[in-house]
């Protein structure tokens, strides 16, 4: 089964210096690289924290809004495509996300109907 797993962090508790960043780094692509070998991770990618247009159509119009948009401090730095068997073994690859350690990783199964 395919699962999502997205990625939110709270700058407040991002690596603080260049060298835990780097670091941080490291340890992702370290985990993507072990997952992608196993054939695990299908695909994944960081996504810019500062720019995003959110688009909405309401009454028919168009509206659409620079910039990241939302109701909280979270926001969504990444996405990974996971193939696992179930969702006991999502949960346990998302654990060892490294951002798990400072942000949050939704696990959401894609629909497949």
């Amino acid at each position: 089964m395919r699962y999502a797993l997205i990625h939110s962090m709270d700058p407040d508790l991002a690596p603080a210096t260049p060298e835990a960043f780097r670091a941080d780094r490291a340890h992702a692509a370290s985990w993507a690289g072990e997952l992608d070998a196993a054939g695990v991770r299908l695909h994944g990618s960081r996504l810019h924290p500062d720019y995003a247009t959110t688009v909405r159509v309401r009454d028919g119009r168009t509206l659409i809004t620079d910039g990241p948009f939302a109701e909280t401090k979270e926001q969504i730095a990444g996405f990974d495509v996971i193939e696992c068997a179930n969702l006991d073994e999502a949960i346990e690859v998302a654990s060892k996300h490294p951002v798990a350690r400072f942000g949050t990783i939704e696990v959401r199964p894609f629909w497949t109907e």
